[in-house]
Parts: structure tokens; sequence; C-alpha cells
């Protein structure tokens, strides 16, 4: 009659210990409690080597932490991807940002696509990624480890972003019975890309990695689950899913202050102190392809403007400072109906469309104009050839229309007289007026050129009238790598 007795009280010190370690893990991991507080499901285990979390991504979390009421940082963070990233997990990450950083500046953008795997993601990712320019990317793809790869080479070349990489999650394992090849062939695929690819691609370019597929195998063990449910179709994150994916990403979205950001990819110069004002103007040598102006909001004089150049010449004058937006969504369906737009020709401001004028049964023959608000009509073309209008402002690939592949998902046709639309916006100044200060707590910044060449550029503002130009700082980005290096030449290298 002794043994229940025992067995009542190992069930009791199992319990006792379990109680002891979840007390731990929300006294150590603040997340972990929230986590707890927001959802039914189970968390899933404390994770593996969690001291070195957020290390390469602390520039980003630094801003975060040091905002306060009075002094707000400006930060910008965007999820890109294809439908996975789409999904609600990244929105429980950007909510769960703003509930612990509730006085940073936030603009959180996801501009996932779903379906986009790596050797298409790249295309649109001209209009969508280096553009926007953020502090911080979070990215998770399918596809071709070449094109990824091209992917966050392109960024470390284009911007001084910070990048979070995941994992791929798990969405199905062998049963030793019966598994069909292709099934085992593609399961072992995601093992070799998540263990083995993504750690080497993220130590290679300075990358935070969350590795979610081995934490996601040991919850569903824990938990007794299959695969499936945690999946509301053969791949796609139900809202466990969902709570799962979140809840192993935010523990690298912390501060921690024993490790510090590099200097060299952001670097502020105060005027007055680092940068001055001579002989009428303001010069400053910098090595960087964006460079921003932050305003004075304690000025309390004559403003004036000031005409901004760069090594002589006014940012308006280089073809690459020039945005082409991402084009308008095909018919019916949430994908851009081109998927990459591009030009020979110099840019300007202007707002452009193209109109179907024909098209067959199933939109894989059509014709179309193109008009743009200040260039006019400028030129037909079949989808079937590469399309150059009048003006060598717009430049279509045939394999960027994205008509068909839409009518073969949504089987609705697009209609006669359909109308795509995008927009060439500037990346520039050429003259810098003090913004309008309505909030004294925020930072108010104007971004004088971005994408310029990374290379040794000369800064100038000068005056336009009698008065002052009220410029508390310069910052200056610098990409880490040069836009002529290649990803077979990079070498690793530590951001942190």
């Amino acid at each position: 009659m002794a043994k229940p007795k025992e067995d009542t009280k190992k069930s009791q010190k199992y319990i006792y210990l379990w109680i002891v370690g979840l007390c731990l893990s929300f006294l150590l991991f603040p997340a972990f409690r929230q986590i707890a507080a927001d959802s039914p499901f189970p968390l899933p285990a404390p994770l593996q080597n969690q001291a070195a979390f957020g290390a390469k991504i602390q520039r980003t979390m630094g801003l975060l932490a040091a905002s306060t009421p009075t002094d707000r940082k400006p930060v910008r963070i965007l999820f890109y991807g294809q439908s996975i990233t789409e999904q609600e997990w990244s929105q429980n990450v950007a909510n769960d940002l703003k509930k612990r950083f509730p006085n940073a500046d936030l603009t959180i953008e996801n501009r996932a696509m779903g379906g986009f795997a790596a050797p298409i993601l790249i295309r649109p990712s001209e209009h969508d990624l280096y553009p926007f320019y953020p502090d911080l990317l979070i990215f998770h793809v399918y596809g071709g480890d070449e094109d990824y790869e091209a992917i966050i080479a392109n960024v470390r070349r284009r911007t001084a972003s910070e990048i979070l990489l995941h994992s791929d999650h798990i969405h199905w394992m062998p049963t030793g019975s019966n598994d069909d090849p292709e099934t085992v062939k593609a399961y072992e695929w995601h093992n070799t890309h998540s263990t083995k690819f993504l750690p080497e691609l993220a130590d290679k370019y300075g990358c935070e990695i969350a590795e979610i597929r081995e934490p996601w195998r040991r919850y569903l063990k824990d938990n007794r689950l299959q695969p499936k449910q945690l999946l509301s179709d053969y791949i796609h994150l139900n809202q466990w899913g969902n709570f799962l994916l979140a809840a192993l990403v935010k523990p690298h979205l912390r501060y921690n202050s024993k490790f510090k950001p590099s200097a060299d990819l952001v670097r502020t110069y105060k005027v007055g102190r680092d940068v001055n004002w001579k002989d009428g103007k303001l010069v400053l040598e910098f090595e960087g392809n964006r460079i921003d102006a932050i305003a004075d909001k304690n000025f309390s004089g004559q403003a004036t403007s000031a005409k901004i150049t760069i090594d002589g010449k006014q940012p308006s004058e280089f073809p690459e400072l020039y945005a082409i937006t991402r084009p308008s969504k095909a018919f019916a369906v949430g994908w851009p109906a081109i998927i990459q737009v591009s030009s020979q020709k110099t840019l300007i401001i202007e707002d452009w469309k193209a109109v179907i004028t024909e098209i067959n049964s199933d939109s894989s023959k059509f014709k179309f104009d193109v008009f743009g608000s200040k260039t006019g009509y400028d030129g037909s073309g079949t989808n079937e050839q590469l399309f150059v209008s009048n003006s060598g402002r717009v430049v279509i690939e045939p394999r960027n229309w994205w008509l068909k592949n839409s009518y073969e998902y949504s089987k609705q046709l697009t209609p006669k007289g359909f109308e795509i639309s995008w927009q060439v916006k500037p990346m520039f100044v050429d003259a810098y007026v003090a913004p309008q200060i309505t909030d004294s707590s925020r930072e108010y910044f104007t971004t004088l050129a971005q994408n310029l060449s990374n290379s040794k550029h000369i800064l100038e503002i000068i005056p336009e009238t009698n008065g002052q130009v009220p410029i508390q700082a310069i910052r200056v980005y610098r990409p880490p790598y040069k836009l002529d290096a290649t990803p077979s030449a990079v070498q690793p290298i530590d951001i942190s």
C-alpha cells in the first residue's frame, strides 16, 4: 500500500519543480509573462543560448529601449517574405514591441507577398525593401538559396539595416512507414536549410537568427501534438501556430547593454560639435549612401531654407535617387499586376499607369498603353515582348507581368480597360525646409539623399536667405558592403 503514496510524492515533486522552473522563466524573461497572459496555449520550453539573443540587432533595440516620453526615437521595422510572414504572428510581434516600448516612435510595415518564393521575391524587393530602408528587417522566405542570399546581400549593400532571419517551422514529420519519398526529401531540405544554410548565411552577413525548427519539434513532442494541429492547411499556421512562431521570435527582440552596436553603420554628427557652419555654409565629408538632417526642435529664431548639394550637384541630378513604388494589384487578387518596373533613362517625379487595351480568355496574351502624368502617352506594347517606353522611363520584362498568374489563381479575367498604377518618388530634397515642430518629444528628420553610391561624398548646406538653418545634427548611413561586392567575395562580418 506504500507505492501510491510514493507515486503521489513523486508527482508532487515534479509539479513543484515544474512550477519553480516556470516562475524562474517568468522572472528572467518578461516576454514569457506577456505571452502567458495573452494566450490560452502552453508556452514553449525555455530556448537554448538565450544569453546571445539580440546580439546582432542592438542598434534597433537600443533605440527602442532609450526612448522616453520626452525623447521618442524613430524606429522603422519591416516584415518581408511570403505568406508565412503575412500571417498574424507578425502582427503579434509588432503589437508586443509597441506594448513593451510605448515611447518609441515606431513605424512598422508588413510588405510580404504570399506565393513569392526567393527567386520571385527578389524582383519586387526593388520596390518594397531597399527604398523603405528599415532599421530592422525581419525576414523569412522559401525557395532557392542563391536568391535568398542575393536578397540579404542586397540589403547589406544598399542599406544599413539590421536583419533578423528565422528558420522554417515544421509542417510534416516522417512516420517511418510508407512515407512519400518526395515529401521526405522536402522535409530533409528544410532541415538542412534551417540548420546549415541559414546559420552560415547569418554568420556571413552579421544577421540575428531565430532558430525555429528545433524548438518547434520539441514543442510538438512536449505537448504530444502532430504538426497539422498547428496548421490551417498543409503549410500555413492556425491560431496556435501563429502563437508559437511569435513566441519563438519575441525573445530575440530584446535590449542587452553588454552588446554594442557598430558605430560605423550609422553615425550622427552634432552641429556645433562635430560639424560647424563656416563661411556661410555647412560642409560635411561623409561616406555612405544615405544622409539625413535632424531639425533643431529648440530653435526660436528666424529660420531660412537651404540649398543642398552633394558632390557639387543637386540631389535631383542623381538618377539613382528616384524610387519606383510597387505597382497596384492585379484584378481580384492581392498580388501586384506587375512585379517589377524599371527604367533605362533618368526618371522624373510623376504618376504612371498601364491600361489593358486587349486581352485573351486566359490572360496569357494582352496589349497595353502606358501614360505618365508629366510624360503623357509613352507607348504601347504586349506582354510577350520586352517593353521600353518612348521616353525610356518605363521598362517591363515579359516575365514581370502577373496577370496570367493571377487568372490561374482567381479564375477571374482581367477586364479590358483595367489600369495598373505606380509612382516615381524622390529619395532626396534639393532644398532643406525646416519642418513644423508639432510634438517636441519626436525627432524630425529630413532625408537629404538616399541610395547614393556607398562611397565618399561632400555635403554642402547653403542658406538661401538671411537667417539660420535650424539643423541640430546630420546622420549618415553607411552599408557594410559596396555595391560591387558579390556574395561570393563577401567575408563573414561582425556588426555587433
